[in-house]
């Protein structure tokens, strides 16, 4: 029996959260190995862990994969979470690069010098509400289909909702004037492995507080 998956990083979301995100989507139970103190990041740089002295980190299939696009996009096509053909894995995954350029923006968000947080945070609803979603409402309506690509549950829906769910944080009624992704972030979060992923207790990560900032600092720099 193939051994679960492994995650390598700190207890936070960054740049695992969207690989926690797609594997919970798959229906893949992992396990995570949370890096606590700058020494955790030492030695799997030592023992030759991380090709590019980098972490996220998974180990999975026998391999340990390091850069973040590069495991999601293992973990999509291993579970058949990708478009059918050329063009709606082109399509894919220029929504995708949108949808992780919003994410970035979000994250950072955080280690924003106290006094630039406020034009930060009014520059990401703006471009989220003028320039990302207007695009997927757009989607929506010209194929009417239940799903962002084609007509299957894909990686991309996966990132969108996640991104979605990221931006109601910041600002609850930021889906106010897209109907349709307002319909569809209901849809999509009740397909019964991202419903699951949702519940209390599940291994999603909230929004980092000022603790858990402050650790990250201390470990990655």
């Amino acid at each position: 029996m193939a051994s679960k998956p492994r995650l390598h990083y700190f207890k936070g979301r960054g740049r695992m959260e969207s690989i926690r995100w797609l594997l919970a989507a798959a229906g893949v139970e992992y396990e995570e190995e949370f890096i606590k103190v700058k020494e955790d990041l030492e030695k799997l740089k030592k023992d030759g862990s991380l090709l590019f002295q980098q972490v996220p980190m998974v180990e999975i299939d026998g391999m340990k994969m390091v850069q973040s696009r590069a495991i999601l996009n293992y973990i999509a096509a291993k579970h058949k979470l990708c478009g059918k053909d050329l063009k709606e894995n082109a399509l894919m995954d220029m929504y995708i690069e949108s949808i992780m350029d919003l994410g970035e923006m979000i994250m950072h968000l955080p280690f924003k010098p106290a006094d630039a947080k406020e034009k930060e945070l009014a520059l990401i609803i703006e471009r989220a509400t003028t320039r990302y979603f207007p695009v997927f409402e757009k989607a929506l309506k010209d194929h009417g289909q239940d799903y962002l690509v084609g007509n299957r549950f894909s990686r991309a829906d996966v990132q969108l909702l996640e991104v979605i769910l990221m931006a109601e944080e910041l600002k609850p009624d930021v889906l106010s004037k897209f109907p349709l992704l307002k319909t569809y972030k209901e849809r999509i979060s009740n397909i019964p492995t991202i419903k699951k992923f949702l519940q209390p207790g599940s291994a999603r990560k909230p929004p980092i507080t000022e603790k858990e900032l402050a650790e990250a600092m201390k470990i990655f720099h």
